[in-house]
């Protein structure tokens, strides 16, 4: 029932993926976007229809091998949002401005949130230079600023930077740099001798720029967090994908969540706690470089199972196709890869696209081309998940009750 709102459908279109027309709707040219479900048509203009939400507080009720998932209409908030219903919708002194790295995400939080986007101008100089210029008044408000520095990060990172810097002289109140997908990230310690941690270069920079809050999901590890001389909120995205599973004709007796690599075992332990405390499988695998990965082993069992492998990100593919290769030797009957941050360095989409994976599965937290699509591809809209988010902090109310 519930899965066929969630097909891939792939088209010949030209148009700009993510199309905000069509956010609501849950189609956007070429692909099916689900939204989370949590609308609440006291704090929304906008009614997200036929979205479902699955309890992942208790097992799922299986019927012949099929989960029951319960459907939300318009009226209903799922339970782990239930607890707070009151959080204030005063936007007057809320400005959201989205930068060029996304602006269809922007676009489709602002619709959830029930607000426009304000006007700005962002202008590259012949010699590459960037130019921001805010078209309307900031002067006191709470501005949140939306800008992943996904590829190419440099030019993403310095115009956040510049964003931040005219917010700042325009005598903003309070300025937020909301980053779906934190570029650097995963040069947060060093490995060996003479080398840089660009995260916490990176996090010096946007607090230097005149950032007072940072937003971001799914870093790649927890202690980015503490690079930050300011609040950071960290969202997780996995209710968005936990949701969508939810949707699968699936027993969960056959599920098995297996990690990539030895250092993404807790991020998997939680997501398989939260699938009725599935079993864990380990790929152990070993670098010989940057983005070169080779499989060494697997730890666990994953013969005759549907796998799940869950990590925060896909970048050239590399660990997350050799794991799935593993994985069919073994005696997978289904590979399923689920990520936060779809990054798609080539050759990515060659791997993904080989056959290994039944489904894969992103969020929309960095823009597709739509000439990366390819028909195992899922990716979710975490619009609904920001806006909330963005709502709870203006109102000085709890984020980490969404995730409870």
């Amino acid at each position: 029932m519930a899965s066929s709102l969630f097909q891939l459908q792939h088209t010949s279109s030209s148009t700009m993926p993510f199309a905000p027309s069509s956010f609501f709707s849950g189609v956007s040219h070429g692909l099916t976007f689900p939204t989370l479900g949590f609308v609440d048509l006291s704090r929304s203009r906008t009614v997200a229809y036929n979205t479902v939400k699955c309890d992942m507080s208790e097992a799922s009720n299986v019927v012949n091998g099929k989960p029951i998932v319960p459907v939300i209409n318009e009226q209903t908030l799922p339970k782990f949002m239930e607890s707070e219903k009151t959080v204030s919708r005063n936007g007057n002194k809320l400005k959201l401005f989205s930068g060029t790295a996304n602006p269809a995400l922007s676009q489709e939080i602002a619709r959830y949130m029930g607000l426009e986007l304000g006007k700005i101008t962002t202008k590259r100089f012949a010699d590459g230079e960037i130019y921001v210029q805010l078209q309307e008044s900031v002067r006191g408000c709470n501005v949140y600023l939306i800008q992943p520095t996904c590829p190419p990060a440099n030019e993403n990172l310095m115009e956040l930077q510049v964003m931040i810097d005219a917010c700042r002289r325009a005598s903003a109140k309070n300025i937020t740099a909301v980053i779906p997908y934190f570029g650097y990230a995963r040069a947060d310690r060093k490995t060996q001798g003479r080398e840089s941690i660009a995260a916490k270069l990176v996090a010096n920079l946007i607090t230097k720029a005149g950032a007072d809050r940072v937003l971001a999901c799914d870093l790649h590890s927890g202690q980015s967090m503490g690079y930050f001389d300011i609040p950071v909120d960290h969202v997780h995205c996995q209710p968005v994908i936990l949701d969508y599973l939810a949707s699968k004709t699936i027993s969960s007796n056959d599920l098995v969540v297996v990690s990539p690599d030895v250092g993404g075992v807790a991020r998997a332990r939680a997501f398989a706690k939260k699938l009725s405390d599935a079993p864990l499988a380990i790929v152990d695998k070993r670098r010989s470089g940057h983005n070169v990965a080779e499989v060494m082993n697997l730890i666990g069992d994953v013969k005759g199972k549907v796998a799940v492998m869950v990590d925060d990100m896909i970048d050239t593919a590399g660990t997350i196709a050799k794991g799935a290769a593993l994985l069919h030797e073994e005696g997978a009957r289904e590979v399923y890869a689920c990520c936060t941050h779809g990054v798609f360095s080539p050759p990515a989409i060659e791997r993904l696209s080989s056959g290994l994976f039944q489904e894969v599965i992103i969020t929309n937290t960095i823009p597709v081309a739509e000439k990366n699509y390819f028909p195992q591809l899922t990716i979710l809209t975490v619009a609904n998940l920001l806006g909330e988010t963005i709502w709870r902090i203006h109102d000085d109310s709890s984020v980490s009750s969404i995730f409870q």
